[in-house]
């Protein structure tokens, strides 16, 4: 069986039972399994109940950003990420904002979008007029799902009907819903479900996919800050950073990399608690695409010649329900964030990637990306090259000095040092 992965029932083996078939198949040492197996805060009992064919806990550093002060509350910033740099660069950010007061930040109320794909439609225009009709049944019908929404004033708000296609043409019906203070995912897709036999009825199509949206267009959160010049290296640095920005508006390719990095603060924070960064990133991708890819941020100069950045972006987050609770070190993240209402993360995230999209364009715009990023870069080269403790600082700064940052160089400047102790 070695390398073959047609596992018969290995979702039926137990954690320790699937260790162990994977130390056979794949002649892995009894090392190697501990250190898979190892789950830190967090039993495998109840990673087992997460999800799927589990044989362990995947670590990721993680770290605090600094100086945040937004809306005239101050916050430290959980971040789980493995990139050098960017838990850096966002404190840097932060820290910049804060020299003008920090960041404003808003977010809208938490409305979902729930998608029904409905076929066979002789007319869609006339379905969509017998939906409109009975509107007001179909949003109680719905609502029947969540009686907490409801009783809160949230839940099923109203629906948008969509046609789409030239040939075999189908409507879609969005159901609207405010979901509070939780992400949304599930309630919103048990009401889709739930209203299609009604629609199918009412339209007589066909129903095929029900399901939530991630391009969550009406649940957007905002930021915005000045950086003041003189913290920037005054007009000629403004300057560079407008420029740098129009060319993320102008060029899709430069978009990609600048929203990336966007992304690198919000997708760290929310891998830190434990929140679905994957629907984030792909709403927000999905969001910088709409009239053509472009920078998810903008960037302007006031009336003092200080730079003006803003953010907008969907951010479908929650702080209720969901995985958070399961991972002790999630919920003391969250404690540590200290947000008191999705809409409050959704704008503290947005605070976050403005901060950290400042750093790395400022940095681009004058000494080059590789500047800072590459010292930390060289402290990870030093650590993997078996460096200890009281060397890793000499080691890197003789790469840095080299402009030799590789593990080949690491390893001779290591031996070379551990020569001249002996």
């Amino acid at each position: 069986m070695k390398n073959n992965s047609a596992v018969s029932g290995f979702h039926k083996l137990s954690t320790a039972d699937r260790l162990s078939l994977l130390r056979d198949l794949l002649n892995l040492s009894e090392e190697e399994i501990k250190h898979i197996s190892s789950s830190g805060a967090i039993s495998l009992d109840k990673v087992d109940r997460l999800i799927e064919n589990v044989i362990g806990v995947a670590e990721i550093p993680l770290g605090v950003a600094t100086y945040f002060l937004i809306n005239g509350k101050d916050y430290l910033i959980p971040m789980a990420i493995e990139e050098a740099s960017v838990v850096a660069a966002c404190s840097n950010g932060a820290k910049v904002a804060r020299l003008s007061g920090g960041f404003t930040g808003y977010s809208t109320n938490p409305i979902m979008i729930g998608q029904i794909q409905i076929l066979d439609l002789d007319s869609p225009e006339d379905a969509v007029i017998r939906i409109m009709r009975n509107r007001d049944i179909i949003l109680r019908t719905a609502n029947e799902k969540s009686k907490t929404l409801r009783d809160n004033g949230a839940g099923a708000k109203d629906l948008e009907c969509r046609i789409i296609g030239s040939e075999n043409r189908m409507l879609i019906v969005h159901l609207l819903v405010d979901v509070m203070d939780a992400m949304g995912a599930n309630i919103v897709n048990t009401m889709c479900e739930h209203i299609s036999p009604m629609l199918q009825e009412i339209t007589g199509g066909r129903i095929n996919l029900r399901i939530l949206s991630n391009l969550s267009i009406h649940r957007r959160s905002y930021a915005s800050a000045v950086f003041k010049k003189e913290a920037i290296g005054g007009e000629n640095g403004v300057d560079r950073i407008l420029e740098a920005y129009r060319f993320a508006e102008l060029d899709m390719y430069r978009a990609a990399t600048h929203n990336k990095g966007i992304m690198n603060g919000v997708d760290a924070v929310l891998l830190a608690t434990m929140n679905d960064w994957r629907a984030v990133e792909a709403g927000a991708h999905a969001f910088a695409s709409i009239g053509g890819y472009h920078s998810l941020t903008k960037y302007s100069m006031n009336s003092n010649g200080d730079l003006v950045g803003s953010i907008e972006l969907p951010l479908a987050v929650g702080i209720l329900g969901g995985s958070t609770s399961v991972s002790p070190k999630a919920t003391v993240a969250k404690k540590i964030l200290d947000v008191k209402s999705a809409g409050e993360f959704g704008y503290v995230l947005a605070a976050v990637g403005l901060a950290q999209n400042f750093s790395a364009i400022r940095a681009l715009a004058n000494e080059g990306i590789q500047k800072g990023h590459m010292k930390l870069h060289a402290r990870n080269i030093a650590i993997s090259a078996g460096s200890p403790d009281s060397l890793i600082e000499s080691v890197v700064e003789e790469m840095v000095k080299s402009g030799d940052i590789s593990p080949s160089n690491a390893k001779r400047i290591l031996a070379s040092m551990e020569k001249s102790n002996k």
